[in-house]
Formats: C-alpha cells, structure tokens, sequence
C-alpha cells in the first residue's frame, strides 16, 4: 500500500508495495541514503510528508504494517526550503496563526491605555525577532514529525518520487540548483514566513484567504499594505460576508486596489519595485512603488512530475489534481488519493489529517467509515476573523431555492471593543436555514473576535443535525461574542434592521 501528502495509496502483489530508488551526481538526502541503491517493499509508502500522508503513516504503523514516507520539497521561486509537515506546519496554518497573533497584540497594546495600562506610545515591532521565534517552532515541529515516524519505525526518505507503474515507485534525487522563473522580483506566501527581515511596504497580488490573511497581518504590524485584487475576494466564501472582511481591513489600514491586473514589474535603481497595472474597470495603466510585492494568486498540486500516467491514474487536466471516488481510490483500484491532492476536497489540514487516518482504518483495521466532507468548519484569519461552517447562502438558494431559505442575521457589538472604542461595524452574524420547521440549519457564518473557537462550537451542533429552534433553546455563556448567535431574531426575509447588539 502507498499514500502522498498529495496523497495516493498502493497495494502491490501480495500486499506489498515496490519502491526503488537511484541516485543522481547530488547522492540521496537524509535517511534515504543508506536505501539508494535498492529495492524495498512495503506495505504502505506514502508520497509526501504533509498532514493527510503522516496522519495516514502513523495509522497504518500503529496497525502494524512497514510503513514509509517519501517527501521532497521543491523550493519556491526565490529558494525557500523547508522541512517535514507540509504546507500547514511549513508555510501555512502555523506560521500564518502565530503571525497574526502577533498583529492581533499589537491592537491590544493599542486598547491598554483605555484601561489604564500606561503604555508608551508608539510601540515598535521587531520582525526579525518574531520571524526567528516562529521559524524555530515551525523547526522544532519538523524536527517532531521527523521523531514520531522514526518510534513507530516508519522509514522517512528525502526524495523526489514518480511512479514507474502501478505496483513500483521510483525515487530520483535532484541536484539542488536554484529555480529561476518569472516571479524575479516577487515573493509568494511560501517566502513571507520565512524572511528575516521586514518586508516593509508591500503589495499583495491576490484576493484569496491566503491573500487576505496575509495583508492583514502585515497591516496589524504597521506595515504600508495594499491589495490587489482581480474581481471578487474570498472566492468560494459567502460573499455578503467577504465584503464585510474587505471592509474592515480598509477601515484598519489595508488599501485595496479592485478590478485590477499586475502587467509587469521593474526594480529600479535604490533596489525598489516599480509595479505597473491595468484598472479593468477604467481601462487606464497606473503604476506604483513598492518593496515587496507578494504573489497570493492560488497553488497547483505538484502531480505532472509524478509520472501518474505510468501507473493509469487518471486526473483533472485543468486543477492537475487527481481523481477520487468516495473511497479516496483514484482509477487504478489499489491507489488512493486524500488530501489538497484530490479532486473536490477541502484543501484543510483537519479534512487531510482524518482522511488519511480514516483510510489507513479502512485499509488495515477491518473499519468501513468513510470520510464525510460535508459541514466542514474552518476561519480565515483576517484581522476581523470570519468563521463559516456549511453552506453560504449564495449555496444554499442555488441548492434549495431561494423561497426555501430562511436567513438570520445581526450586527453585535463584542464587549472588549466597547471600553477601547473600537469600531463595530463589521461585527456580523447569520444563520441559513431551512424555511419549513423545525428549520434545519444549513449555514452559519460569524465574523468578530475569536471566530474560529466560535465555530468549532456551533460545528458539532451543525453536524449533528441542528434546527435554527434548537440553537434559540441554547442558553448563551454571558457575556461572550458566541451567544450572540443564540439571539439571531431577525430574519432578512422581514425586512428589518438588525439592530447592533451588545453585552
């Protein structure tokens, strides 16, 4: 059996999997070294160290199978590297979340003297101290992974892998020579979190989560920020809730610049980039001086080098991203995929990490649960976090009808803004249901303060089932952002406002 962070899973004659490897003029990195020069068998050799591979790994070790895990991370177009964990740990959920928490107390520091802390002011931000902090616990959890597949003996090789066909597995290593391309003066996300300096005034190219989280951490830290975005942000999110987003980061500093197309960038003589663009809307070029621009503009899987087409695995020619059924088996029956790799799933650490623990059960441990991709929660952390779990309500017409839909809606005011005067307005709440009683609830959406710990809450409720009547029977914990939901009162069918509520 195999699995790949972009994950796939193999099963050859008599349940064990081929993998070979052979060596280039660079030799093989890492624990793959002293393997270059043969052929092993395994029972499950998973491509690509990222949360659905290990999680997978570490089930199928645990059940007793040999177990390997093959992973190689092509540097970014400016030449970062990294370890073991995928993009979460790496360049994702991890370093984002520590980021922006950093954003988020400066804002504290903002609020103190409000409650008679004496704070001088301003209060400056050292990047390289925050950077060196986040990059060593982002080092220490590669280093964690790197220990937890050596105590449940699984092999870990450092090498690039392609299949041969659909039993065999080969690992090539690479020489290690810088990639150059077009991004020559830009950096990516992959980057940002690892600088070890500021990126001072920056333009972000990109209206995804990714984008947004970016921008707004970097305006949190007192950076000039602007966004550019192409059409609409958050695509995919509910976008009565996306502009609320975009709406607060302007009001905290965030400028954004709508309907606009990057054409080319110029590095001028004091090092400085010169971004010129095209206003769609207007047709006009305007040009601008920055930094650092940063290209959020959405990933690709890394699949065409895997040579899918040696074992018959089929995939979407247009995401690159590989074709699964509910069973995670992609067109070759003993092949697997699970995780951002697959077609049509959630590209979330949670939604990769149960999958893959969920196939290794069904593969291994006699279990038949399949992974259930519906009412899966997850927050964008913007500065004014946006946690959603279900449908929008762009979805839930389209799904349902708009006659059978019943929104709830409120703006609130959270209590820790009220002494620091901070500004509300974005502050929203709204719950799609079901019209017909008991009024299923088929959405929810909450911007404010701590937005991810609110939706984990309402998550399970949500999953279990729950009726817009059951959350107004659920008695709030006072005072707090969350129990505003259990006060969602107007509906946007009555027409009337809803009224800013508050502690």
């Amino acid at each position: 059996m195999a699995v790949m962070a972009m994950a796939a899973a193999l099963r050859g004659p008599g349940g064990r999997f081929r993998w070979r490897t052979q060596a280039t003029a660079g030799g093989v990195r890492g624990s793959a070294r002293g393997a270059a020069a043969g052929r092993q068998d395994y029972n499950l050799l998973v491509i690509g160290g990222g949360s659905g591979g290990l999680a997978c790994a570490k089930e199928a070790a645990q059940l007793g199978m040999k177990v390997a895990v093959v992973d190689y991370v092509e540097p970014s177009p400016r030449g970062t590297r990294w370890g073991l964990g995928g993009t979460c740990v790496n360049v994702g959920c991890i370093p984002k979340k520590l980021i922006h928490q950093a954003a988020l107390l400066g804002g504290m520091i903002r609020d103190a003297p409000h409650y008679g802390w004496d704070v001088a002011q301003p209060v400056l931000h050292d990047w390289r101290k925050m950077a060196e902090a986040v990059q060593n616990y982002v080092k220490s959890l590669n280093w964690g992974h790197r220990v937890q597949l050596q105590d449940r003996k699984v092999k870990y090789f450092n090498i690039k892998a392609s299949f041969v066909n659909e039993h065999t597995i080969c690992g090539v290593t690479k020489g290690g020579k810088e990639i150059e391309g077009a991004l020559e003066y830009g950096i990516t996300s992959d980057d940002i979190f690892w600088l070890k300096e500021s990126p001072g005034k920056t333009l972000v190219v990109g209206a995804s989560y990714v984008a947004l989280e970016c921008a707004g951490f970097l305006t949190g830290l007192g950076l000039d920020t602007t966004v550019m975005m192409r059409s609409i942000p958050l695509r995919g999110f509910d976008q009565q809730m996306s502009s609320l987003v975009t709406a607060y980061m302007a009001s905290q500093g965030t400028r954004f610049l709508k309907h606009c197309t990057p054409s080319r960038v110029q590095k001028l003589p004091d090092g400085q980039l010169q971004v010129t663009w095209e206003d769609l809307t207007s047709g006009k070029e305007n040009m601008g001086t920055f930094s650092t621009v940063l290209w959020a503009i959405g990933r690709i899987p890394e699949t065409r080098s895997l040579n899918l087409e040696n074992a018959g695995i089929n995939t979407n020619p247009n995401s690159q991203k590989i074709l699964v059924d509910a069973q995670e088996a992609t067109s070759v029956p003993h092949i697997y995929a699970i995780g951002d790799v697959a077609e049509g799933r959630p590209e979330l650490t949670p939604t990769a990490i149960m999958a893959g623990k969920l196939l290794a059960r069904r593969l291994y441990g006699q279990s038949l649960d399949v992974m259930d991709y519906s009412n899966v929660p997850t927050t964008v952390f913007t500065p004014l976090e946006y946690g959603c779990v279900g449908l929008s309500e762009e979805e839930a017409m389209a799904r349902h009808g708009e006659e059978h839909v019943e929104v709830y809606h409120a703006y609130y005011k959270p209590l820790e803004f009220t002494v620091a005067e901070r500004d509300a307005s974005q502050c929203y709440i709204k719950m799609v249901c079901l019209r017909k009683p008991p009024q299923l609830v088929l959405g929810l959406h909450f911007l404010g303060p701590n937005a991810g710990e609110v939706t984990q809450g309402f998550a399970l409720g949500i999953k279990c089932g729950a009726s817009y009547e059951q959350v107004m029977r659920t008695v709030g914990i006072h005072p707090t952002c969350a129990e505003e939901v259990a006060k969602l009162r107007i509906s946007k069918r009555s027409g009337l406002d809803p009224t800013v509520t508050g502690c």
